[in-house]
């Protein structure tokens, strides 16, 4: 096939010194995106690179003719709803591409949106509050320890280690930091205290689970709080370090399990979200499985040596890269009627 991969790309590398890492943190370094070109070519694919840009629209429209599939991996560069532009795009073109519509892009960015429409229909997360101003009064059913953390970020931007707060003083204080430095509402939640997976899906019907994976908090240095925060996902898991931040697959029962795949079944299905995502969940207090994040875009690092999450799980499922990329490709197809090999 002729396949587009569009993406965005990072520039720098992950720092709380530098501003620029974390506005780039959702993005792709050049050595990701690369290592995903040459797998799509090993597949036998032609590949065209296609920086998703203020120019992409008008890339696409010139290369309309000449692809099959576009494998968007992009985030988006501008506005709260940035991931839904390049879906808006191929719309338009009428060049069929991976992944979900961009209204659930949308909506997947959006973590109250998400949850107001998970809430709906019944599947757990955990209680929470938009704050706009700042002022806003915390409703009375919130109890600490909260939550604090961008509206419409992923990839753990905007969540750091003093995001999680015991007192109003420090909600207040971290709330407006929030609005200020991602000019955007800020979502407020309660902490779960359970245990955490993340969860890798493929296909559309029938849809393929891969095995969860936990995040080993337990591992973690003392001085730091256990969640997912940017300093746990982007400097404390490194391919130098020795500390085993993710275990794959998870240690975990038959009826959690089991519990926790129908969730993300459904959450898949209420979402619409197409061909593949990773859902993350959290067990509370009485080890029920919460749905914290819905990534529809998920990151694929192709060095086995990172704990890229998506890669991490497929390989646990028996796929190696290439394997992973074509199972989602297929996927895609399928949907689109494109007759695949």
């Amino acid at each position: 096939m002729k396949i587009a991969l569009t993406f965005n790309v990072r520039h720098v590398e992950p720092s709380l010194k530098n501003r620029k890492s974390i506005e780039e943190a959702e993005f792709d370094t050049p050595k990701t995106i690369g290592g995903i070109a040459r797998s799509l070519r090993k597949l036998g694919h032609k590949v065209f690179l296609i920086e998703a840009d203020e120019n992409a629209y008008l890339k696409f429209k010139k290369l309309k003719s000449k692809i099959d599939l576009v494998f968007n991996i992009a985030e988006g560069i501008h506005g709260r709803d940035r991931e839904a532009q390049i879906p808006a795009i191929l719309e338009m073109l009428e060049i069929p591409y991976l992944g979900s519509k961009p209204l659930t892009q949308a909506i997947c960015l959006n973590k109250a949106l998400t949850k107001k429409a998970l809430s709906w229909h019944n599947i757990p997360t955990a209680k929470f509050q938009i704050f706009e101003t700042g002022e806003e009064k915390l409703k009375g059913e919130l109890k600490f320890p909260l939550l604090v953390k961008p509206n419409n970020e992923g990839s753990s931007k905007g969540i750091f280690q003093d995001s999680l707060v015991k007192t109003k003083k420090k909600l207040r204080k971290k709330v407006k930091e929030v609005i200020k430095n991602f000019n955007q509402p800020a979502l407020v939640e309660e902490f779960l205290s359970g245990r955490e997976f993340t969860v890798g899906l493929i296909g559309n019907s029938p849809v393929e689970i891969l095995p969860p994976a936990e995040l080993n908090f337990s591992s973690l240095p003392k001085n730091l709080v256990p969640i997912d925060s940017y300093e746990v996902k982007w400097l404390v898991d490194n391919p130098e370090s020795e500390i085993e931040t993710v275990i794959c697959p998870a240690k975990i029962e038959k009826t959690l399990r089991r519990e926790i795949e129908e969730i993300c079944l459904k959450t898949k299905r209420v979402l619409g979200i197409l061909d593949w995502c990773r859902i993350d969940l959290r067990l509370d207090k009485t080890n029920k499985p919460n749905v914290l994040e819905v990534n529809q875009i998920p990151g694929i690092i192709p060095d086995p040596k990172e704990n890229s999450r998506f890669p991490l799980v497929a390989r646990a499922a028996g796929y190696n890269f290439r394997e992973m990329l074509d199972k989602i490709i297929k996927a895609a197809c399928r949907r689109y009627k494109i007759y695949v090999g």
